[in-house]
């Protein structure tokens, strides 16, 4: 089985958005990969800062916009999430990634804004999977975002060293 992605847009797109709809999906399917979540169910919403902000008022007592906020699906004492009748997959929950703090933390860190947003990605989905901020959550983001770059970015990855655990 392979995953199954559900991207929702709910605001519009800075011009300087790194992807299309199918390269976004792609990129994607490199980090669940990379990941190991291959066969996971995941949706991503595209909002801008305000609603992002509603979110992480709401949901973590924070004020303010913050890049990626991650709802899990599963709670610790249940991983398998039925979808259908005939079919089980492993729903990993939903990540909230707002355009705006792309695109301010791209120029801000000075990346590629595609190996920001896989980075943005990789960490949010790590969440998704239960991991914490620490040691073992940067590396794998860090071969995550490789991944990601040995596909879409080849000449910066023999370039580069290293990684960058801002998220």
């Amino acid at each position: 089985m392979e995953s199954r992605i559900s991207v929702l847009r709910e605001t519009p797109l800075n011009p300087n958005f790194p992807l299309s709809r199918q390269e976004f999906r792609e990129v994607l399917e490199v980090i669940l990969e990379a990941l190991g979540l291959e066969d996971h169910e995941l949706e991503i919403r595209l909002v801008d800062d305000a609603e992002i902000a509603r979110l992480n008022k709401e949901f973590m007592g924070c004020t303010g916009p913050t890049n990626v906020l991650s709802f899990p699906a599963a709670d610790d004492d249940d991983e398998m999430v039925i979808v259908s009748d005939d079919e089980e997959s492993m729903q990993l929950g939903s990540l909230a990634l707002s355009v705006d703090a792309l695109g301010r933390e791209t120029d801000l860190y000075g990346q590629e804004p595609v190996l920001h947003l896989s980075r943005l990605l990789a960490h949010g989905i790590l969440h998704l999977a239960g991991h914490d901020h620490g040691d073992l959550m940067y590396d794998l983001t860090d071969a995550a975002v490789a991944a990601v770059e040995d596909v879409y970015c080849p000449a910066l990855a023999d370039d580069e060293e290293g990684g960058n655990h801002e998220a």
